[in-house]
């Protein structure tokens, strides 16, 4: 997929103009704390929102023009944007990260790339750090995406080498049109 094409024609429909609404839930206020990673960031929606509850937050994005979208963005604090790959992190990113907050990146990659991503996003992670990701269940495309939808029972066995679950929610806020497709999970790194 080439990411940055979508973002030069305008494609990109993930983009909700604000933040995923989850993140105006209490439970994120608990859940995450210090400094916070959100891969796939796009235009930085979730970042900034992040960031106003007072976490420091890098967004990562592997399109040049979803990080200048996002910089162009009025500033909610000190958050940052980085260019690069979450399969391929920079050194200075590895084991720096508190939290890590997933909306729309483990359900653009390929399928086949879902393992990688868990062991990526360990790697961001500093031992005992927490992932809450939000996870597509059901996506509602009739293609083969993406998004690309997942179970539960799969995302126990993408996650279960590096993490331990602990909280999952069904019923979550959510944007319209996106009710019962999504699932919550906050994941702790062993």
């Amino acid at each position: 997929m080439d990411w940055n094409l979508r973002y030069a024609e305008g494609d990109t429909p993930w983009d909700k103009g604000g933040a995923h609404p989850v993140l105006r839930d209490m439970l994120v206020h608990k859940a995450l704390t210090g400094r916070v990673l959100v891969p796939g960031c796009g235009s930085g929606h979730d970042v900034r929102a992040l960031t106003r509850l007072g976490l420091d937050v890098v967004g990562l994005d592997v399109a040049s023009l979803a990080i200048d979208l996002a910089r162009n963005h009025p500033s909610a604090g000190s958050e940052g944007y980085v260019h690069g790959d979450l399969f391929d992190l920079p050194d200075d990113l590895r084991g720096s990260f508190d939290g890590v907050f997933e909306h729309t990146c483990f359900c653009a990659i390929d399928p086949s790339r879902r393992t990688d991503y868990a062991r990526a996003v360990a790697s961001a992670l500093k031992p005992g750090g927490r992932l809450l990701g939000v996870f597509y269940t059901d996506p509602g495309n009739e293609d083969d995406g993406p998004p690309h939808g997942v179970t539960a029972e799969e995302l126990d066995g993408f996650f279960r080498r590096d993490f331990r679950l602990l909280e999952e929610y069904l019923e979550l806020p959510t944007f319209p049109g996106r009710e019962g497709c999504e699932l919550l999970r906050l994941l702790e790194r062993l």
